[in-house]
């Protein structure tokens, strides 16, 4: 068991208690025993002090939408290398994608990725299972097996499921567990084979088009089948204005709806895709200002429910490939927080709190975890930033595996310097 931790004269965001105050934070066997002006109290000689002035103090980080590629191919990255760029990120939870080789579709897969999780003694490693056997999206996962198992919700993330039968009955059957599902909002009949988004851009580079109905229709089909299941749904990656615009009135109707929004929707626009640069090719593909200016609008207005990555490492091999055969994903893990604070904070879209509201107590509340907060008895997940600390991001400094990231030479603001998980530092930056 760890030593106890106090962390002290920190700006606490709290957001999950309304809390945002200069005060120390006590944690005791791992927990947190104590938020408040601590005077300096600390039970037995072994508690170490950190002094956290200058700093935010939060709860720990939570992504809910990563690709660790283990198993299959941890050439590009492992449960435990992955781990390691998390929790260098400040992020003390963070849940796998099943489209892994094979895809997470047993109980076994989910324990099997939590065993992996519990041995790297990094980040807590959650898991989604697959809605569909082999992401096929024609038969049923063992799903009320997985959910015992401890999957957190299920998705066939990089497919959407093109048949609305066997969507229905997948949301049914969730919903007998209380399990979110999770969807990668792509009709194929609008996809296509596009490589980009459909547009301008498109047509000129010569390359084939993704037009935003594919999102947007499978969004609609979907928000009609929540409508009438009740069951808890939630929208990976939105990249369109009409997204928006979907997700707004199911929250006007109040269905089970929620949503996530990455930092590349938000900073990148489909004109970087100009030089072939297969850095940029994503899925949802780069949209257009518009549609980026909808997405900050949708977060300022409380309708975005969570901040994800979608960290998608590959080998530089494969991003070396022409645009049309190159894989989609970058790899954006260990610079997220700065990313944001970019995208968000800088043009005051956001102030800190709600920043990390969006980053813990939300996607905690999406995938069922008591964490994302520093509720006296809760895990003692904490990050502490440094908010105003400028630096450069270098790829070739990551711990994550992979090196496909558009943001290599950008200048960020705000650093993670410490990552406590469960009570103990498990990451802290060299000095």
């Amino acid at each position: 068991m760890a030593n106890p931790l106090l962390i002290k004269n920190g700006r606490v965001l709290d957001p999950a208690n309304r809390l945002d105050k200069t005060c120390d934070v006590l944690l005791v066997d791992g927990k947190v025993a104590e938020v408040g002006q601590l005077n300096g109290a600390a039970p037995g000689p072994a508690v170490r002090v950190i002094d956290a002035t200058g700093r935010l103090v939060t709860p720990g980080l939570i992504d809910i939408h990563v690709h660790f590629r283990d198993p299959g191919d941890e050439e590009e990255e492992t449960i435990a290398s992955g781990s390691t760029a998390a929790v260098a990120a400040g992020f003390t939870s963070v849940v796998c994608m099943p489209n892994t080789n094979p895809a997470i579709e047993s109980e076994t897969d989910v324990e099997y990725v939590h065993r992996k999780g519990r041995q790297t003694r990094k980040t807590h490693v959650y898991v989604m299972g697959a809605i569909t056997k082999k992401r096929e999206g024609t038969e049923l996962a063992e799903m009320g097996m997985m959910a015992e198992a401890g999957a957190r919700g299920f998705t066939d993330d990089g497919n959407g499921v093109q048949n609305s039968t066997v969507m229905l009955r997948a949301l049914k059957y969730a919903k007998m567990f209380d399990v979110v599902v999770a969807q990668h909002c792509q009709d194929n009949s609008f996809a296509g084979n596009g490589v980009m988004n459909a547009g301008y851009y498109s047509t000129v580079l010569g390359l084939p088009g993704m037009d935003a109905l594919a999102e947007e229709s499978m969004l609609w089909r979907d928000i009609q089948l929540v409508r009438k299941t009740r069951a808890r749904y939630h929208a990976q990656h939105i990249s369109t204005a009409g997204s928006v615009e979907l997700i707004r009135q199911a929250k006007k109707d109040a269905l089970p709806v929620t949503c996530e929004v990455t930092p590349h929707h938000l900073l990148l626009t489909e004109e970087r895709c100009a030089e072939y640069d297969t850095n940029y090719k994503m899925n949802p593909p780069l949209r257009g200002q518009k549609d980026i200016e909808a997405l900050k609008a949708a977060i300022a207005e409380g309708l975005v429910d969570a901040l994800v990555t979608d960290h998608a490492p590959h080998l530089q091999s494969e991003k070396e490939l022409e645009f049309l055969a190159a894989p989609f994903g970058i790899a954006s893990l260990e610079c997220a927080l700065g990313l944001y604070v970019k995208a968000l904070i800088e043009p005051a879209v956001l102030d800190w709190p709600g920043l990390i509201r969006l980053m813990t107590v939300n996607p905690a509340c999406i995938i069922g975890i008591d964490k994302g907060t520093l509720t006296p008895g809760k895990q003692g997940d904490v990050t502490i930033i440094d908010p105003n600390t400028e630096w450069q991001i270098d790829v070739n400094k990551f711990l994550s595996k992979s090196r496909n990231c558009p943001y290599h030479g950008w200048k960020i603001k705000g650093k993670v310097e410490k990552t406590i998980v469960g009570g103990e530092v498990r990451f802290e930056l060299a000095t």
